[in-house]
């Protein structure tokens, strides 16, 4: 295996292991605060925002898992990609808030927006050869 090869090898798998973590530690931490997660999620303006706390969790850790393993990634990519864009829209409208929370909403939105473009391209190009779809 030459050094390019490697590299196309290695980097889908760093791609989601570098993804992964930023929601396996949101839904463990969501865990820990069902209440709290609902809570949020009601101020946001969402339906049932008890059932819905539940959803972002299972959501977040399945979706993270399977990034991590390299399973179903093109489906777990898309489903956390629209997770995320939701979530963006939902919790992160700097447009709309006071000049205070302005820079750190925005640096939130713009965050997504990197992972956004991080979930895509796994979408489109799958895990690489270092995962269980290949296998």
């Amino acid at each position: 295996m030459n050094a390019r090869s490697s590299a196309m090898a290695v980097v889908p798998l760093l791609t989601r292991l570098l993804i992964a973590p930023l929601f396996l530690v949101s839904a463990i931490r969501s865990l820990g605060a069902v209440a709290g997660t609902a809570g949020y999620l009601g101020r946001l303006g969402l339906p049932m925002p008890e059932v819905m706390a539940w959803i972002v969790i299972v959501v977040e850790i399945s979706g993270a898992i399977m990034l991590i393993v390299g399973w179903k990634t093109r489906f777990a990519a898309w489903m956390l990609a629209a997770f995320v864009v939701v979530a963006t829209l939902l919790a992160h409208r700097f447009w709309a808030l006071d000049p205070a929370q302005y820079v750190n909403q925005l640096n939130h939105f713009l965050k997504n927006l990197a992972v956004l473009g991080g979930l895509l391209l796994l979408a489109a190009h799958g895990p690489g050869r270092l995962a269980f779809d290949r296998r």
